[in-house]
């Protein structure tokens, strides 16, 4: 079962049972993932005008990966929503994020520990011999396809700007 049809059939009992919040949520996140796929339909299209519309359609499925980084995308808006509110001392819109970013983050890869982190940051940047600060950049183009989905993008920059300070 692809991650996709697994938020579709969770969206069933949370319609059933009239759960308001989870239902919006998912139906956010199966809406989002319909604009990649359309998104990404057009681009294939473009490419492959040859293609029978069956075909296309089954190439422009995003994989779970691909699902992984729009959830990302969505838990990224909440945080950002909840910082805000938080300094419009709106807590009723706060406590609707939150809940709206717990439910999301139940679809996301198990998320990798700072210590974790450190140690494929440390791999890259061996790898990369990199030497300073201003290697962060080639040391998170190479490390980040392989985080994805899996750690936050903002705790890998920190990490990786400590490592190449040499703190």
């Amino acid at each position: 079962m692809s991650l996709k049809e697994k938020i579709q059939e969770d969206l069933k009992p949370a319609l059933k049972e009239k759960k308001e919040i989870e239902t919006s949520t998912l139906r956010l996140v199966l809406a989002a993932i319909s604009t990649k796929e359309t998104e990404k339909r057009t681009k294939i299209w473009k490419e492959k005008p040859e293609l029978s519309p069956k075909e296309l359609e089954k190439e422009s499925q995003l994989t779970d990966e691909e699902i992984v980084g729009v959830i990302g995308s969505e838990i990224k808006k909440r945080k950002e929503a909840i910082l805000l509110f938080e300094k419009g001392e709106r807590t009723d819109l706060v406590e609707k994020e939150k809940k709206e970013l717990e439910i999301l983050k139940k679809y996301l890869p198990e998320q990798m520990s700072e210590d974790r982190i450190k140690e494929e940051a440390k791999k890259v940047i061996e790898e990369i011999g990199a030497s300073g600060p201003k290697d962060t950049g080639k040391v998170m183009s190479a490390l980040m396809p392989k985080l994805k989905g899996k750690a936050e993008g903002g705790m890998v920059s920190k990490i990786v700007g400590e490592l190449l300070k040499g703190e």
